[in-house]
């Protein structure tokens, strides 16, 4: 099978509904994109991985489904097996090893790229131009902000893929802003109309 993006994106939008979910895909992909452009891979692929990683979490969130259901689907849709691996990776309690790049960079973009599009939305322009490093991580440090977003996950992400946390936190940063229309962080005054 030939990857498509179109195909992963209608796909995507089949089985999720929660547009908060569908920014997340879209910013895991800008992430991933922009990580497979650095280490010289197949941008198209880990690209995809990004946008699909969660398609199934809408329908299927409890951990004895998620992303298995998903990881099914996909094997009948004929998608290539390391895309289906590095998907069921990205899930610890499934205990599927994080072999290739791809598997570690989806690993560490997932919870990151959440975590800093929460950190853009509580900025009072809701911009992602306005988060830098220090925001991200004083509000790492925050248990009470983003509760959802596993700390450890983030930090063991930088670490499996061999970066500094800092560099990892800056890089995704920079990726989201190329995405900012899409997942609506541009910021309010890119939102409102001109006078």
């Amino acid at each position: 099978m030939s990857l498509d993006r179109e195909a992963a994106w209608e796909l995507l939008n089949e089985y999720t509904k929660n547009p908060n979910l569908i920014k997340h895909a879209l910013a895991v992909e800008a992430a991933m994109r922009a990580y497979a452009r650095k280490y010289g891979d197949d941008e198209e692929k880990w690209g995809i991985v990004g946008l699909l990683h969660d398609f199934d979490y809408d329908r299927w969130p409890s951990p004895e489904d998620h992303p298995t259901r998903g990881a099914e689907i996909l094997r009948q849709r004929g998608y290539p097996e390391d895309v289906i691996h590095a998907i069921l990776s990205h899930a610890d309690y499934l205990g599927v090893p994080r072999e290739h790049l791809m598997d570690k960079c989806l690993y560490a973009c997932d919870e990151l790229s959440g975590f800093i599009t929460a950190v853009a939305l509580v900025r009072p322009t809701k911009s992602i131009d306005d988060v830098d490093v220090p925001a991200v991580k004083k509000k790492l440090k925050d248990k009470a902000f983003a509760r959802g977003v596993n700390r450890e996950d983030v930090r063991r992400g930088a670490e499996e893929l061999g970066v500094d946390l800092d560099e990892h936190i800056g890089f995704v940063i920079e990726a989201l802003k190329g995405a900012a229309r899409e997942l609506g962080l541009e910021g309010a005054q890119a939102s409102g109309t001109e006078s």
